[in-house]
């Protein structure tokens, strides 16, 4: 029994390493190839390069205009963070702690957002934005980002949080003479620390990763986030992969250092928050 439980043990672990290299593959891929030459590429696509060049990304960090790209994407990613925090904390806290019926309708209006792709809307959302004179404007994609795309599942994330704050916490504000509004910047909103941080995870990868509307809405080179320099620079017949490849790594590289900094409460904010609905 002890020989067949190890051999099974053995056999899921071997498995498990398989697996794992089969999703390393490409990445190990992605990464080698920046510093190929494009005749090394062709030959040897997954072998090592024969010399570390860091030429390929010196030429994609000009090509790219990586400074001026970079800034306009932590522009709109921090100020749409920030921005959905707030509001959909605020939105929740009313939701989560409100017995009167329109507010779980609100709420249920609101979770039609998670099932319902704003893509459908496109054509509308884009005479707003021009309504507003918010066309070709950082502000304008932070509307649509906030609003349209990630406010739902932001609201959804901080209400299931909230309904396990004990309410006698606000009982006892309010005997003290606390307002709502005090009550939750002062009591509630500091123990919300875990899900802060798991909601401005989940929205600035939903934010840095958004190609499409800063695509629609941002037409001035100027104002353009990285990955729109990047799809700028695949060619309309034929793409370069060794100039391709180290745009990929430097636009998301910002992305992936601010997520190891912050996994440390994305699973804690998620578990907590599903404790009760």
């Amino acid at each position: 029994m002890i020989k067949t439980r190890q051999l099974r043990v053995g056999s899921r672990n071997i498995i498990y390493a398989l697996l794992g290299m089969g999703m390393l593959l490409p990445i190990y891929y992605l990464v080698v190839t920046t510093f190929k030459t494009p005749a090394e590429a062709a030959a040897s696509p997954l072998g090592l390069p024969k010399q570390l060049t860091f030429a390929n990304y010196a030429n994609a960090f000009n090509a790219m205009n990586y400074p001026r790209a970079l800034l306009n994407n932590i522009l709109i990613t921090g100020s749409s963070v920030i921005i959905l925090v707030l509001i959909s904390a605020m939105a929740a806290y009313v939701i989560a702690r409100s017995s009167k019926r329109i507010y779980r309708w609100m709420f249920s209006i609101f979770m039609v957002g998670l099932i319902i792709p704003f893509q459908i809307a496109i054509i509308p959302l884009y005479k707003i934005i021009a309504g507003l004179n918010l066309m070709n404007t950082l502000p304008g994609v932070i509307l649509v980002d906030v609003f349209c795309i990630n406010l739902p599942l932001s609201i959804f994330l901080f209400r299931g949080f909230i309904n396990t704050v004990p309410i006698e916490l606000e009982e006892a504000a309010a005997i003290d003479g606390y307002g709502t509004f005090r009550t939750f910047l002062s009591i509630i909103f500091p123990l919300l620390k875990p899900i802060v941080s798991t909601v401005a995870i989940l929205d600035a990868l939903a934010v840095w990763n958004d190609f499409l509307t800063p695509l629609l809405f941002l037409q001035d080179n100027k104002k353009a986030v990285l990955l729109q320099e990047v799809y700028k620079n695949v060619g309309p017949f034929s793409t370069n992969w060794t100039s391709f490849f180290p745009m990929l790594v430097l636009a998301t590289l910002p992305l992936v250092i601010f997520y190891l900094i912050m996994q440390k409460n994305i699973i804690e904010g998620v578990v907590a928050g599903s404790v009760k609905g």
